[in-house]
């Protein structure tokens, strides 16, 4: 079990309420294990350990320089030396330690490390695809990199026109990650709890693939899909996708 300090905490330990130190994916994912639901073991590098990471390496002025950038192809310039800044820095001692006791915790395997922003998986925007996602990361340094990949994701020219559009400011937002035990999946899917296409909230529907999810949720496959009545059960209705890639 992993000690929850002020830099992580497992999910099982969280909820809608702490949305503001794990974002919108963890505490949903703890909202999901609260209420009895097979999600894989995993912990939250709280955003205290982003903006200790961002203040011990001094990266506040570049970051202002980048959210004032302006133009499309200087806010990539700026973007780029952002990511160059994050890979750069160092992890303090403390949030390290923590990072690495709960990833032993897991067992030291192939884990996934997912951003989890404070305004994400919400209602008015979901940031879906706007952050980096990393699967099947093995080892304690692939571990600490791709945390940090995982905060620098925040500041990528779509992310940035991303939050532009729903007119959310950079600056009220702070930055979380999930790192959790990979699935072999077999197969992989989206549930849509309400109907994407007319609405209808009585019905769901479902998008699966073969393998891992990556090619779903990238557009790289047309899945197969299956509208399901919520009341009955049954299936409404069925297509059979080109699922021609498989990770």
């Amino acid at each position: 079990m992993t000690q929850e300090t002020q830099w992580v905490h497992t999910l099982a330990s969280l909820g809608r309420g702490d949305l503001a130190r794990a974002g919108g994916k963890a505490a949903n994912l703890g909202e999901l294990l609260r209420a009895g639901l097979p999600v894989p073991p995993g912990f939250a590098v709280l955003t205290a350990a982003y903006e200790c990471f961002v203040e011990s390496n001094g990266l506040r002025a570049e970051i202002e320089r980048h959210l004032g950038a302006g133009p499309l192809d200087a806010a990539e310039r700026a973007a780029a030396a952002v990511r160059a800044a994050f890979a750069m820095g160092r992890l303090p001692r403390e949030v390290e330690d923590a990072i690495l006791r709960g990833y032993r915790a897991l067992g030291g395997g192939a884990v996934a490390v997912r951003s989890s922003a404070t305004a994400e998986d919400l209602p008015e925007a979901s940031f879906a695809g706007q952050y980096e996602s990393f699967l099947a990361v093995r080892g304690e340094p692939a571990v600490l990199a791709a945390v940090r990949s995982c905060w620098s994701s925040f500041f990528t020219a779509r992310a940035v026109a991303y939050r532009a559009r729903h007119g959310i400011d950079a600056r009220s937002v702070r930055l979380a990650v999930v790192v959790q035990a990979m699935v072999p999946a077999t197969v992989s899917g989206v549930l849509f709890t309400v109907d994407p296409v007319t609405g209808d909230p009585g019905r769901c529907v479902i998008e699966a693939t073969w393998g891992l999810g990556e090619v779903l949720v990238g557009g790289q496959v047309t899945p197969d899909a299956y509208t399901v009545n919520k009341s009955s059960g049954r299936i409404e209705r069925a297509v059979i996708g080109d699922k021609r890639i498989q990770v």
